[in-house]
């Protein structure tokens, strides 16, 4: 109630990076400023996407940030308020189990093909070491290192640990969202792909379309992990890339104003000699 999804994108369309990139915007309305806010904090919270990057935790925190609230709001608000604004969402653990148990296409809670009678570790190919033992359907524990979660299926959806979730699912293109106090995507490795590719660690990749507005470094040149290698333009913010592990620049396969697509390789890394 009170809120309003206007969005022109269908099934099949393409979302250019030569066109402002908006895919939909939301409006609310209510007796005040603070009544419509609140209202649009919540629906950006609850709105899912799946399938690409977007700028809704960014959008829901600015409803609810103090000065914008009180319509204290200049040109700098955002610059000054970007490391807030812009944090990395913690992942709960229990999305994680979650994403687990849809990796191992057990969301709907059948079990067939596993043993009622015992219950065998079978490891999960995820992001970090996991494995999963069926005790039934709609029955899981899982292992993630060396966390343990029991997750069970109840009428209202996923409980993790005894707590219930309300969690949903999304699956596309080799990743699992899970939609619990945000969106939390997970990119699932083919296990038959494996050492196929150089290391993950040694490509620095474009998180979404964007111009790419600076580069801090060249072929030959040591970094460590932390160290900003380049900065993208991408819906309006900057995004900074940073190296994820120590080493020397192989290749700087970008330039400066190059418009790049998502997942497109920036910078190579390799070990030091």
């Amino acid at each position: 109630d009170g809120c309003r999804a206007d969005t022109g994108v269908r099934t099949g369309d393409t979302i250019s990076p030569w066109y402002d990139p908006m895919i939909a915007k939301v409006i609310t309305h209510g007796p005040t400023r603070a009544t419509a806010l609140g209202q649009l904090a919540r629906a950006l919270e609850e709105t899912e996407v799946a399938g690409t990057v977007t700028n809704l935790a960014f959008l829901a925190r600015l409803a609810r940030h103090e000065g914008f609230a009180q319509g204290k709001v200049d040109t700098g608000l955002i610059g000054r308020e970007i490391d807030a604004l812009a944090a990395p969402t913690e992942t709960p653990s229990a999305a994680k189990a979650l994403a687990v148990i849809a990796a191992a296409g057990l969301w709907d809670g059948d079990a067939s093909g596993f043993s009622l009678w015992q219950s065998p570790r079978r490891a999960v190919p995820f992001e970090e070491e996991a494995a999963i033992r069926v005790h039934g359907p709609g029955h899981v524990a899982v292992e993630l290192g060396e966390e343990a979660h029991t997750c069970q299926l109840a009428e209202d959806g996923w409980r993790v640990d005894g707590a219930k979730t309300g969690a949903r699912m999304a699956q596309s293109d080799g990743a699992i969202t899970i939609f619990l106090h945000g969106a939390h995507r997970f990119d699932i490795p083919d296990p038959l792909a494996r050492g196929a590719d150089a290391d993950a660690s040694d490509l620095t990749l474009a998180p979404m379309p964007g111009l790419v507005k600076a580069v801090f470094v060249s072929a030959g040149d040591t970094v460590a992990a932390g160290d900003r290698l380049a900065i993208m333009e991408a819906m309006k913010m900057e995004h900074t890339m940073r190296a994820a592990r120590d080493g020397v620049v192989a290749e700087v396969l970008v330039t400066e104003r190059a418009q790049v697509e998502a997942g497109a390789a920036l910078i190579r890394l390799e070990d030091e000699a």
